[in-house]
């Protein structure tokens, strides 16, 4: 491999590693975890995550983590949510909102449209930007930290996704924790494939 590449790769491996440990620490966390635990696993109602674009392809793996994992979710998408997919929204549910700039219109929209809804609807927002329109609309805001994109021209969403990926892994990883989801529970939401295989053999 031609060092000039090689040291080009890790530069961007060291930007991505540094945004990650920059991630913002903040007792919100542990709000959310309580919250979503609350309306989902008290008071049986589903989290929805949206987003557009690369957000909301961040917002579909999330929903699809958190049903695998024993807290029922799914993805609503915010155009689609003005077509009568709205729908969807019931009174316990519980929203996870995703726009890096905090300015995503048809997020923005979504909400209005959704406590229109459900008036006491509760949102949670990952952002790098607590002061824009969904920050400031967020009953939680978590915060990316903002770190530059490792795009070469600063705009694609690169960085920026990966921050917003992690975030939703922590909290599954936590909420898993909180429910006490073991082996036996991945079980059975996994009947095919490798890890159904795996977490099968791993309850016996």
């Amino acid at each position: 491999m031609d060092v000039h590449f090689e040291e080009d790769i890790k530069n961007i491996l060291e930007h991505e590693a540094k945004a990650l440990l920059d991630i913002p620490i903040t007792e919100t966390y542990e709000e959310v975890v309580n919250i979503i635990v609350e309306a989902v696993h008290h008071n049986g109602g589903k989290l929805i995550t949206s987003g557009m674009g690369k957000a909301g392809q961040i917002a579909l793996n999330i929903a699809t983590t958190f049903s695998s994992t024993g807290t029922p979710a799914c993805f609503l998408h915010p155009s689609e949510a003005q077509h009568g997919d709205l729908g969807i929204i019931r009174d316990n549910d519980i929203m996870l909102l995703l726009s890096n700039s905090g300015q995503t219109k048809e997020i923005v929209q979504l909400i209005k449209l959704t406590l229109g809804l459900v008036s006491h609807m509760k949102f949670i927002v990952i952002t790098s930007n607590p002061q824009s329109a969904l920050g400031l609309k967020a009953d939680y805001c978590l915060e990316t930290g903002n770190p530059p994109e490792v795009c070469p021209l600063g705009l694609t969403p690169t960085t920026s996704t990966t921050m917003m990926t992690v975030i939703g892994d922590i909290l599954v990883v936590e909420i898993m924790k909180r429910i006490g989801f073991t082996c036996q529970d991945y079980a059975k939401r996994h009947h095919g494939g490798y890890l159904g295989s795996k977490s099968r053999d791993q309850s016996k």
